[in-house]
């Protein structure tokens, strides 16, 4: 039961992680040439929650910290990732030129569920996880719901 409280817990937090960054743009002057001090918070933001825990968890007896070369080489890999799409979210909620800037109604689902069909298809080929044709058939659908959400959009 913990891990079902834990999964909906994140599912909370990335949704406000994603509505958020979309408030926080809609809040950018028109005359600022970058989001880049916005992105910079955000991540200063994250920094600190996640220090915090790890003061939490460095008072606690018998916590083992080392970990492999590996483990962190793929975790800045994801941190560069992340960062990257953090940099890319504010300037797609930004109007550049003649663009009008893209909605959260439009930007979050295609952003969650193109994730979701994308770690789908790659755990499939590169991690040789097992698809059930209710995955596959789902994936499909994700594809299929981002055209429909850009034709009307």
């Amino acid at each position: 039961m913990t891990s079902w409280m834990l999964l909906i817990t994140i599912t909370v937090l990335y949704a406000g992680y994603n509505l958020f960054i979309k408030v926080s743009s809609g809040h950018v002057p028109i005359t600022a040439t970058s989001t880049i001090a916005a992105t910079l918070c955000l991540q200063f933001a994250a920094v600190s929650t996640t220090l915090a825990f790890a003061l939490y968890i460095f008072t606690r007896e018998g916590q083992v910290f080392k970990l492999t070369a590996p483990a962190y080489g793929w975790a800045a890999l994801a941190g560069v990732c992340i960062g990257l799409a953090e940099v890319g979210y504010f300037y797609l909620y930004r109007s550049s030129g003649n663009e009008v800037p893209l909605t959260a109604n439009v930007v979050v689902p295609v952003i969650v569920s193109g994730t979701i069909a994308i770690t789908t298809v790659v755990s499939y080929l590169v991690f040789k996880d097992a698809l059930s044709s209710g995955q596959i058939l789902g994936t499909l659908m994700i594809f299929a719901g981002i055209a429909v959400l850009f034709m009307n959009s």
